[in-house]
């Protein structure tokens, strides 16, 4: 029999210093390892509703029974969202924009899979670095891809909002990674308000050393230090390998069979 795994988390959103309206949502599931950051947009609160949405949908899933069926569980939830705010949309006229980006996490023993639409990311950070797990589905991002634009001068792009793919806009098509974990394995999900204000270099340092809560708070922090442009939102989550005692801050997560 497989031992549990240990599994820490830590979330924390905020509206940041110039929006008066955070519509960012997060999912912090640890029970059944899954993990979701939502980037709301529309406007008059319709990017809130439409990021709640999605949050709150997948924080019903059960305990998955296998990998495979996790992954599914979670597109399924996600399609039927995408299709509740895009009916909304037409009922309302189809009059403005309602939708939100996706970043998702799953761990099932000893694996991850993410699920992404939109620029919200995730990262994982070991001894070999800090690497972007996801890739972002944005205007930007296509001008890099095609070597036009620097990862620099995407950042200032006069289109750097602008994104691709989202949960409410077309036929949702969802993107999808899976690795192994090692122990000691950090995973930060994250909305673009953290990485438009921080650098690679300055989220590795906010990582270093830091159980999740403290990383979390420092991630934040900077990105408010920074200018908090954005609503930020950041969940850290660390896999096995944890040296911080704390027990508010410890989760078991039991692969199921």
């Amino acid at each position: 029999m497989e031992l549990p795994v240990e599994i820490r988390a830590a979330a924390r959103t905020h509206p940041g210093r110039v929006r008066s309206r955070n519509e960012d949502a997060m999912l912090d599931h640890a029970a059944i390892g899954l993990w979701a950051v939502a980037d709301g947009m529309g406007g008059h609160s319709r990017g809130e509703w439409a990021s709640a949405l999605v949050v709150d949908g997948l924080g019903r899933l059960p305990q998955p029974q296998s990998a495979q069926s996790f992954v599914r569980d979670v597109r399924t939830s996600i399609q039927a969202s995408h299709a509740e705010i895009r009916a909304t949309a037409e009922a309302n006229g189809g009059d403005g924009v309602i939708g939100c980006t996706i970043v998702t996490l799953m761990v099932f023993g000893h694996h991850f899979a993410c699920l992404w639409a939109g620029d919200s990311r995730l990262y994982r950070f070991n001894q070999a670095g800090l690497k972007l797990i996801s890739h972002d589905h944005s205007r930007v991002q296509e001008l890099v891809d095609a070597e036009l634009l620097s990862e620099a001068e995407a950042m200032a792009h006069p289109q750097a909002n602008v994104i691709t793919r989202a949960v409410g806009f077309g036929e949702l098509d969802l993107d999808m990674r899976t690795a192994a974990l090692e122990p000691g394995d950090v995973l930060l999900l994250c909305s673009d308000g953290l990485n438009k204000m921080l650098s690679d270099a300055e989220i590795v340092d906010c990582l270093t050393g830091r159980g999740p809560d403290q990383a979390a708070d420092a991630l934040v922090g900077q990105a408010l230090d920074h200018g908090g442009r954005d609503n930020v939102t950041v969940i850290v989550v660390q896999w096995g390998g944890c040296d911080d005692d704390d027990p508010t801050t410890r989760k078991r997560f039991s692969p199921s069979k």
